[in-house]
Formats: C-alpha cells, structure tokens, sequence
C-alpha cells in the first residue's frame, strides 16, 4: 500500500491527468514540446553567430532598433490577420512566414553573407561617430546576422508566446489548466534538454571555430533544417486538433472568420493596445511581463559580455550556451514536477511570487561578486581555484539557469493562468498586446538603459552598478503588480465551475476599468 501510495503522488505531479482528457492534452504537449524544441535551437544559434562576430555590447542596439521595430510590426500584421481570417488560420500563415525566412538565410543569406554585409558603410560610419555608437556600427555591418536574431527572438514572442499559448487558453478550462499547465512545463523544459545537448553537439562536430568557417554554415543549415521539421509537425497537429478535438459548437470562434462571426466589431491595433490602459488586470499582467524582460535583459548583457571574453570563438561559445539550455531545462523539469500540488497548496498568489524573488536574490549574488571581485583577497581567488573571469561567469550562468528555470516552470504557468478567465476577445488581442509588444518593450527599455550607459561610461562593467540599482527598483514593482493582480484574479475564479461538470466554462467579463 506504501508503495501504491507513493506512486499515486509521483503520478499526480507528473501525469495529472484523466484518460478522457488524453485526446486534448498529447497532441497540445507535443505542440509545445516541438515550439521549445526548436525555439532553444534558435536561441543559441542567435547568440553565436552576432555575440562573437560583433561583440556583447550590440545587443542593446539590436534590441532597441531592429527587435521592438520589428516585434510592433508582426503584432500589428497578426492583428490584422485575426480580424480577417479565423484564429486556425493566422495560426498557419504566421508560423510558415517564420519557417519560409530561416530557409532563406540558412541557405541563401548566410552561403554569401560577404558580399551582402554593409563593410565600407560601417568602416565610414564607424569614423564618424564616438565609440559609444560601436554596436550600433556593428549592427548595421552584419544586417543578415541582426535579422537572423530578431526573427529568432521573434519564434519565443509570436509562435511560443501568442500562437500557442493564445489557443491553449482558448480550450482550457481553469480546473484543467491547474493540471495540464504543470505537465505543459515538464515537457517543455525536456525539450529544452534535449535542444542544449543536439545544439551543442552538431557544431562541434564539423570543428567550427569560426563565424566564417564553412563547417559551421553545414552546422547550420542541419539544424534549420531540423527546426523546419519541428514546425511542419506542429501545423499537423494543430490541423488534427481542429479536426478531431475541436469540433464542438463552443469552440466555432477558432475556426470561424471575424465577418462569420456576429462580433460587436473588428479591433485595430490601437484598439487593442486601449486593454492594457483601461484594465487595471490586463495593465498587472503586463507589468509582470515588461518586468521579467527587463531584469533577464539588464543581467544577462552584462553576463554574455564576460563570457564572450571567456570563450571568444563561436563553436565554443555555442557549446558553452547549449549545455546551460540543458541546465535550464534540468531545473524547469524538476520545477514543473511539483507544480501543480505548489499551487493547489500556495494559490496563485504566492506561486507567482516566486519568480521575481529568486531573481531578486540571484541577480544580487551575481552582481555582488560582479561589483566587489577587485577588492577580494588572493588567497580566496587561489582557493576557489580559478580566476575573477571564470568566476564572474560561473555566477552569471547560475543566475541565468535558476531564474530562467523558474521563468518557464513557474513565471509562465501563472501567467497564461492569469489569461483564462478573460473573454475570448480580450484574451485574443490583449494577449497579442501583451505578449507581442510587452515583452519587447521590457527587452527593448533594458537595452535602452544598457544604451545610454554605453554611450556615457564606455563599456559595461563600468556602468554595472547602475545596472543593479536599475534591477533592484524594477523588481520592487514587480512584486507590487503581482500581489495586485493575484487578489484580482482570485475574485475572477472564486465562482470557479466545479471540476465534476465536464461543460465548457463560460469565460468571464474584465474588470469594470475594461468596460
């Protein structure tokens, strides 16, 4: 009976689920599982191929002038899209635009990326302006590589964040995203094992050493190749979902056009920017998104800076990068196991919590060491056995792998959570606001702050401190904006629909501020 007992526990945090939901559950699993898969891939292919051809410091720039641009522009043509043609086919129109473009700079960018690159414009560029501007020259130089990044950070924003995760709250009921939103991170954090271990083996393989180096363009081409396959299989089985699972009269607005629909009108995309303004629980989730954003942006700049210095050359950088994927993933897998009973046991309130204050405390312990190593005696750098580089960078990776661990097992569950007692018109374009532009301005404000300190103290270690004050203050709000919006969602559920009644749960009205 011990035995029966304790496998009943391993059971319900690792398989919470009840055979009649299996239908529904394994085909989105294995959606998500592929999205991750392949969005990890790009993850690490974006880093190698800009940070150790052009340097950390043009990420900031990147971020500000090339990635939010860009992020507006793909919300505004996926709000476009969603008012014309039904939530199924966005779905397949936005994800094949994403498939069409890696095809075309693996294989066509990349092969003669010497001849595309703007070199005399930024030799002259480079003359003209004060060294502050360096990443900005650098980004202009490399234009395929800075547009090879945005479209990769891009895949987590628009695929991951507003594609899937938009339909997963579509056709999931409160009572079954506490259990299913648990399994989701379990197995999507697997896959971002197995992303860390395929990404830093195929490189290495060819004995790429360098940007320029024809084994790495192989390299390359193999794994945009493995990612085209991971995004035609999510389009299978989202199709088979629609035609399968989602064949029920309550779910005819994922499968209907606008003008099918008897709608009170078509939103714009400034009408959908008008939710976050006039609903105080949208303007909270958004809050907690910018706020992730920008403390993940502000720390990991100045820790991908050192690393670079550590690990110069892009096979090993990328191979550096891909073992801290699996890392992440480690972590949200043994994170996610616990996490429906965490927060069946804690609510919701105190489960979101936990994210800004492990990043709180590891961002501190980074800083920390980052700020003080000079003034450390020899004898302590003799004992650890290493020197202040090797340390700095070994406490830049812990503070990656533990908040990004808990940014997908723990951040994101409660906040798509946070999404599902909306209407199905708010969760639509609030999300796409939300998550499309949100989490670009947090990424793009960080890198802006980084910006202007470039450009006044000359490089980042100097301009550190004031990075960490930043941090600080940023997370205060965030802690505030969760505590608020947990007592508002807490009123949305309390009518929550029992588990027993197997019927689709009507969604609910916002707040009075949205009306």
């Amino acid at each position: 009976m011990a035995s029966s007992g304790f496998l009943g526990t391993i059971r319900s945090c690792v398989w919470p689920v009840q055979p009649h939901e299996r239908k529904k559950l394994v085909p989105m699993m294995l959606m998500l599982f592929l999205i991750i898969f392949a969005y990890d891939l790009l993850r690490n292919m974006k880093d190698a191929v800009i940070v150790t051809a052009a340097g950390a410091e043009v990420i900031p720039f990147v971020k500000v002038w090339a990635l939010l641009p860009g992020a507006i522009l793909l919300t505004f043509i996926f709000t476009k899209l969603s008012n014309r043609f039904s939530q199924e086919r966005v779905f397949y129109i936005m994800l094949s635009g994403f498939l069409i473009f890696f095809i075309l700079f693996a294989f066509l960018l990349y092969p003669i990326r010497q001849s595309l690159h703007a070199e005399q414009l930024a030799d002259w560029l480079k003359e003209q302006l004060p060294s502050g501007f360096k990443g900005l020259v650098s980004m202009m130089r490399y234009w395929s590589f800075t547009l090879f990044y945005v479209m990769a950070e891009l895949w987590g924003t628009i695929v991951m964040t507003v594609l899937f995760w938009g339909f997963a709250n579509e056709v999931t009921r409160i009572h079954e995203a506490r259990r299913f939103y648990s399994v989701f991170s379990i197995w999507a954090n697997c896959a971002g094992i197995l992303a860390g271990q395929l990404a830093g083996f195929l490189p290495n393989e060819g004995g790429a050493d360098s940007i320029r180096s024809e084994d790495w363009g192989s390299s390359l081409m193999i794994l945009v190749a493995v990612i085209c396959v991971c995004g035609v299989a999510v389009m299978g089985l989202f199709r088979w979902m629609n035609r399968n699972v989602l064949n029920d009269p309550s779910f005819d607005e994922l499968h209907k056009t606008k003008r099918e629909l008897k709608a009170k009108g078509k939103l714009s995309f400034k009408e959908s920017f008008s939710y976050l303004s006039n609903s105080k629980y949208l303007l909270c989730i958004a809050i907690l998104v910018v706020a992730y954003n920008l403390v993940i942006n502000l720390v990991e700049v100045v820790w991908k800076d050192q690393l670079r210095l550590l690990y110069p050359s892009p096979g090993d950088f990328y191979g550096y990068m891909s073992n801290i994927t699996s890392l992440i993933g480690i972590v949200s897998v043994t994170v996610s196991i616990f996490m429906a009973r965490i927060i069946n046991r804690f609510g919701w309130t105190r489960t979101a919590l936990i994210t800004p204050i492990m990043m709180l405390v590891t961002s501190a312990g980074f800083f920390g060491f980052f700020l003080f190593r000079d003034s450390m005696s020899l004898g302590m750098l003799a004992m650890a056995g290493a020197t202040p580089l090797v340390i700095a960078v070994f406490f830049g990776a812990a503070q990656n792998c533990l908040s990004k661990g808990m940014k997908y097992s723990v951040f994101d569950v409660t906040k798509e959570m946070a999404f599902i007692p909306l209407s199905h018109e708010c969760k639509l374009k609030g999300k796409a606001a939300i998550d499309g532009v949100g989490s670009r301005l947090g990424k793009s404000g960080g890198s802006l702050i980084h910006t202007g300190l470039l450009m006044t103290f000359g490089s980042l270690s100097a301009s550190a401190p004031f990075v960490a004050a930043i941090l600080m203050v940023v997370i205060g709000f965030w802690i505030m904006a969760t505590r608020s919006l947990g007592r508002q969602f807490n009123a949305l559920t309390s009518t929550e629909e029992p588990e027993s009644v197997k019927a689709p749960i009507l969604a609910t009205q916002l707040p009075a501020e949205a009306k």
